[in-house]
């Protein structure tokens, strides 16, 4: 069953930094079988109050395959860099049963 890993950017702290991340990011992504749902994008909000930049989901085959690419020595690198360049949160969840 899919798991969902979603990032919520409240703020682009250093867009070198960020466009740095995006690329190291999509690399291990990929190699752990994940692939973008959102990547940013326009957005509106229909209820409650948003205060974010942007959302990211990306969809990978497991929830242990999501846990296994955010541990990962090949996205620590991105991890590192990523708190240099946003203000975000993340969390995984898992898919429909």
């Amino acid at each position: 069953m899919p798991a969902y890993i979603i990032s919520e950017v409240s703020e682009v702290v250093d867009a070198a930094a960020m466009e740095r991340y995006r690329a190291l990011a999509e690399v291990t992504i990929k190699q752990y079988g994940g692939r973008y749902l959102v990547r940013g994008g326009e957005w509106e909000s229909l209820e409650g109050e948003w205060t974010l930049e942007r959302t990211i989901v990306v969809e990978f085959p497991s929830w242990e395959r999501a846990k296994d690419w955010y541990r990962s020595p090949e996205y620590a690198t991105a991890r590192d860099l990523s708190q240099i360049a946003l203000k975000r949160k993340m969390l995984v969840v898992d898919g429909v049963h």
